[in-house]
């Protein structure tokens, strides 16, 4: 069984069941709670988040670690125990992308990643001391067309 997705961004689209993301809390700021990753292929660096439940909302949402190896998510004991994740859990990790007109100006939200564990996503508050809302994706690209730029 499949769900149809009509999104302005992509067309007609057939969803498996078993793909349907249960956000059961949302995301922050934003309405629905039935996502899909939507990706070209396996090995793609961006996906996309979008909504089942609007056919205009898609966020574009990349694995942070293939930017920022040494990335780390802190939850309280808490939080955690709230969406049911612990170190036996095997948890996906995403992060919400801002996208621009020069790739260096592309930037992830560190500071509030999204954890998937089966069929269930939850945004959450990173504690780690180091998860900026606004982290350029692509520092060593426009650190080099600045200095291409302060040597010419």
């Amino acid at each position: 069984m499949s769900v149809t997705l009509n999104s302005t961004r992509f067309g007609r689209l057939e969803i498996p069941e078993e793909a349907v993301l249960d956000f059961p809390t949302g995301l922050i700021g934003i309405g629905g709670s039935q996502y899909a990753l939507l990706a070209r292929d396996d090995d793609a660096a961006f996906v996309w988040l979008h909504s089942l439940d609007d056919p205009q909302l898609a966020v574009p949402v990349t694995n942070p670690w293939r930017f920022f190896g040494s990335y780390e998510v802190e939850l309280s004991d808490e939080e955690a125990e709230r969406i049911g994740i612990d170190d036996a859990t095997a948890t996906s990790v995403y992060v919400t992308v801002r996208a621009a007109e020069c790739l260096e100006d592309f930037c992830a939200n560190l500071a509030a990643p999204i954890l998937i564990a089966g069929s269930r996503g939850h945004q959450v508050i990173n504690q780690a001391p180091d998860a900026p809302v606004r982290a350029p994706l692509f520092a060593d690209l426009a650190g080099a067309h600045n200095a291409g730029v302060q040597a010419a």
